[in-house]
């Protein structure tokens, strides 16, 4: 017997967009997201591609209709495409209307055109910085000219672009208005992101530097564009502005100057089978134990359901009184970006 109600958290928000982490590695190593040496996780604790299929198919046939794919960087993980594969006759029958993903940028050019033909229409493209070296002193690993080429990739194959750019301090802050018009001339939208308190080494003084309010990105973008507020909604947390000026869409992420919760429909299960309900809170529902305890779907059904029933209303990132509030020790590498 398998159960196909709506998942409903206690505030009443429906949960109908899933975040899957499909691997802890990457092939780059972003100061924000990893430390330089990551010790990554055995491959028996990773859900296998079966797994990740099993697992994303019960909360769809629990109305989730949007699934975005990370990692690490989803396209290094062997045989993924097996599982866009199997994702695909979820956008077929209508049960899934968006499958999307959230990249580097790496990989596209061997990816964007079977990803395509899978059903995917977008990808979320993370580049902080249009500088060579500095896209190497961010990424550790540089890359930058493939980046680009994927970037082409996907244009060629017909992906809608945005670009995630991660506003940092004293690092892209004088970045930001010579993005947005390369990505308005391409025809991408671009989202900034507030940097996240997350990972163990990720100490209050390289945070609290970093941290680069976008109430104050977006007065600076003010100061060249005339900014129109839409109402539009991603299902995501971003909140869009259209540039007058190019017609282009600009996204903010403000988990910390401004708290998105309340509309939140969002879930996370990372690269081992832990459901987070709230990437801003440690509690978690170890759904990788359920999965091999059975193939019967009627326990996971129920775990993933008590664990909806946990998830908070809101989160604690927090960078008030100069310290940080609500720190997770977990990489965004492990619970997916």
């Amino acid at each position: 017997m398998t159960d196909t109600a709506p998942l409903i958290d206690p505030f009443a928000r429906a949960i109908t967009y899933l975040r899957v982490s499909v691997t802890d590695r990457c092939d780059f190593r972003c100061v924000y997201c990893m430390s330089e040496n990551m010790n990554f996780l055995p491959k028996a604790e990773l859900l296998s591609l079966e797994e990740l299929d099993r697992l994303s198919s019960r909360f769809i046939a629990m109305g989730v209709k949007k699934l975005r794919i990370t990692g690490g960087e989803p396209l290094v993980r062997k045989g993924i495409m097996t599982y866009f594969e199997a994702m695909g006759r979820h956008l077929a029958s209508g049960a899934l209307s968006e499958l999307t993903l959230t990249t580097n940028g790496s990989q596209l050019r061997r990816f964007a055109k079977p990803l395509a033909d899978c059903g995917v229409k977008r990808v979320n493209v993370s580049l902080d910085t249009l500088n060579e070296q500095k896209f190497k002193d961010i990424t550790r690993w540089g890359r930058f000219a493939q980046v680009m080429d994927g970037i082409d990739a996907a244009q060629e194959a017909g992906l809608k672009i945005k670009i995630n750019a991660v506003a940092l301090k004293g690092t892209n802050d004088d970045e930001a208005l010579s993005m947005i018009d390369w990505c308005h001339a391409r025809g991408f939208d671009i989202t900034f992101i507030e940097v996240m308190p997350m990972g163990e080494d990720m100490g209050e003084g390289l945070r609290l530097d970093q941290f680069w309010s976008l109430k104050d990105v977006q007065s600076h973008i003010a100061s060249k564009y005339t900014l129109i507020d839409l109402p539009d909604n991603t299902g995501g947390p971003a909140r869009y502005v259209r540039a007058e000026e190019t017609g282009g869409r600009i996204g903010f992420i403000t988990p910390l100057s401004h708290n998105f919760c309340e509309s939140c429909n969002r879930v996370r299960v990372t690269c081992t089978g832990q459901l987070f309900m709230c990437l801003g809170q440690e509690d978690e529902a170890d759904l990788r134990s359920v999965l091999r305890r059975a193939e019967d779907n009627t326990a996971l059904d129920a775990a993933i359901r008590k664990a909806i029933e946990r998830k908070p209303k809101g989160h604690d990132f927090d960078y008030s009184r100069q310290r940080v509030a609500g720190e997770m020790t977990r990489h965004m590498s492990h619970t997916g970006g």
